[in-house]
């Protein structure tokens, strides 16, 4: 069967939380659960045709919800919203009128609050499309919840496709005037899922600015050419090759993607050891590459696995960070009457 379903445990609540696995025509399987919409588990093969899990995670849903997890905060796997990234001391403001947020990232907001999406239950319909199994989520964000305004109704569609590709498909509409920046926070490992650290992957990034940030991770406005910087990935090399001249022991910054056509990859990571690629294909402006800094080994997870610090890599595709308080980056806003949609796709192949 292309979708099958599993039981997944009970969160802290009492509700049941559910897993489907995705299976295309080449044996990929990609597990979502419906807490948090959380990508658990990917099997893609390498270049000697094993299969391998390629992403960070847990066995069952309490590992989401361990009071270790929620106080480190990795957020593995999870859609996030309603707006990924920061929002500077918690505030915007919006037609005239100021709202507050949780600075649950202290001084900052961070990844929709105290209770984002990724700490939801969604609801699933599993399906079937021309290009692969299909599992749809669906969640309401009522007005006021977290602090933003309008209620808020997302769609969120995983395709497993023909072409081993991951397609996320993002869609929103509200009643009032509200920011949103929808993004997934799957941590990569090509190699040894987690076991080992990620800085051999060699990256490249079709990006020549990044936003340049404070001390709290807060764009101060620049735009800032990466050339003759560490932050300078227009050439692929080894993310570990200069991740030592970045203040905080490693990546967490948002690029800023340059215009590609339709389908062209703007990010493409190689690991040499297993032979495998990943190529992200985005219709966003911006991508914040983490390099897991604050891992730190103390999270036991998937197959007994410790993850240390650099166990894996993110590549949220977003809008860029706190843009409610920035009036030149590219706008956040979604207004009623407007239709919010996104895709981004990650594609995964073996080197040639």
């Amino acid at each position: 069967m292309p979708v099958s379903t599993s039981a997944f445990g009970l969160t802290t609540d009492g509700a049941a939380a559910q897993l489907y696995t995705l299976t295309n025509a080449h044996g990929l399987t990609a597990t979502i659960s419906t807490y948090g919409g959380t990508l658990t588990s990917l099997l893609v093969p390498d270049q000697a045709g094993r299969l391998g899990d390629v992403v960070l995670g847990f066995d069952d849903v309490r590992g989401y919800q361990s009071p270790e997890f929620l106080q480190s905060g990795p957020y593995f796997g999870a859609l996030i919203g309603r707006y990924g990234n920061r929002i500077a001391r918690g505030r915007f403001t919006l037609d005239g009128q100021e709202y507050t947020l949780a600075r649950n990232n202290a001084p900052n907001h961070l990844h929709g609050g105290r209770r984002g999406f990724d700490k939801v239950l969604w609801t699933a319909q599993a399906g079937e499309s021309a290009d692969g199994p299909t599992l749809t989520l669906r969640y309401l964000s009522a007005d006021g919840e977290e602090g933003y305004p309008g209620n808020l109704s997302v769609t969120v569609v995983y395709t497993l496709t023909s072409a081993n590709a991951l397609r996320l498909a993002y869609e929103a509409t509200t009643d009032q005037a509200t920011p949103l920046n929808l993004t997934n926070h799957t941590y990569f490992n090509l190699n040894l899922g987690g076991s080992a650290d990620i800085l051999g992957h060699e990256l490249e990034l079709r990006a020549d600015r990044y936003t340049v940030v404070d001390e709290t991770l807060i764009p101060t406005g620049e735009l800032r050419a990466v050339a003759g910087t560490p932050f300078d990935f227009t050439a692929p090399h080894r993310i570990g090759t200069r991740i030592g001249e970045v203040a905080g022991g490693g990546y967490d910054h948002n690029w800023v993607l340059k215009p590609a056509g339709a389908g062209e990859a703007v990010i493409r990571v190689v690991e040499p050891v297993s032979g495998r690629t990943l190529e992200v294909v985005t219709d966003q402006p911006g991508v914040q590459f983490y390099t897991g800094n604050f891992l730190d080994g103390t999270l036991t997870g998937k197959h007994g696995v410790r993850y240390g610090r650099h166990a894996g890599f993110c590549l949220e595709t977003q809008h860029f960070p706190d843009s409610p308080n920035h009036p030149g980056f590219p706008s956040t806003i979604l207004r009623p009457g407007s239709v919010f949609r996104s895709q981004t796709e990650y594609r995964f192949g073996v080197q040639a």
